[in-house]
């Protein structure tokens, strides 16, 4: 049986609960759960002034029942076990994770798996800014694992991204800003100045909306990516399901940083 963790009112400021992990948690019993610290703003409270806790961590699964608009750094440093968020979540969700899987019914805020390592993270809504970037100051973003977002999402996605893949159904502006390596697919509406500054790496635009290419990229060829169909049947195994082209136009830059990178869009 998993621990159900339900919000028994709603904070005036910011809760920040990067304590409470389903590895870090693991024995607990509810009643020491919710004795564990946590800040509402600056002020370090019980969790269990602002949540219920109950059930059982043996299996390392955590549900999170009800609106965490204002829940931030859920699953942050997370190494094993799985959280379901069954509503709205609030910014740094899976922040720095390096294993196990987050799941997220509706939407998350923003820097959803900011330089995370490993892991599995799935919002099923709409997301915001900064999704699998680097913070800033910080040499490297996203270092590994997956991040899916049905939904929309907001500028600088992949921001000095190092490995990994994020796949998101519409992105805002500077997809894969600064980007060092991995993966980006888009499936849908794209703001502009994507791929500016990348060094390495794959930004890959698959629906109908083809951003312009910036004038630090030059098109090489027109053709059938076998690497697609292997990322499809990766997407459909975690229930990402969207359409791929059968062609894309593959443009490689951004020529002022070397010119290894690669942006496709949907031919």
């Amino acid at each position: 049986m998993a621990i159900e963790i339900e919000l028994s009112q709603t904070p005036s400021v910011p809760l920040e609960v990067e304590k409470i992990r389903p590895d870090l948690m693991l024995g607990q019993t509810p009643t020491q759960i919710m004795k564990e610290k946590i800040f509402h703003g600056k002020e370090e409270i019980e969790f269990g002034e602002f949540f219920s806790v109950k059930g059982d961590s043996q299996d390392q699964t955590h549900c999170w029942n009800g609106d965490m608009s204002g829940v931030h750094w859920i699953g942050k440093c997370l190494s094993s076990g799985k959280i379901t968020v069954n509503g709205n979540c609030g910014r740094h969700l899976g922040s720095e994770m390096s294993g196990g899987e987050i799941s997220v019914s509706d939407d998350a805020s923003d820097w959803v798996g900011a330089e995370m390592s490993g892991g599995l993270i799935r919002v099923d809504g709409n997301a915001g800014h900064l999704i699998g970037a680097a913070y800033r100051g910080s040499a490297r973003g996203m270092r590994g694992g997956t991040i899916l977002v049905k939904g929309k999402t907001g500028n600088e996605v992949g921001h000095t991204m190092r490995r990994g893949m994020i796949a998101v159904g519409a992105v805002g502006d500077l997809t894969g800003f600064n980007m060092l390596a991995g993966s980006i697919l888009v499936f849908g509406e794209c703001g502009i100045r994507h791929g500016a500054g990348m060094h390495r790496g794959t930004i890959a635009f698959l629906g109908s909306h083809r951003p312009e290419a910036l004038p630090t990229f030059r098109f090489s060829c027109r053709q059938d990516l076998t690497i697609l169909c292997l990322a499809k049947k990766y997407l459909l195994r975690n229930g990402f399901d969207f359409p791929f082209p059968d062609y894309v136009d593959l443009y490689h830059g951004d020529f002022l940083e070397g010119g290894r990178g690669e942006i496709l869009l949907a031919a």
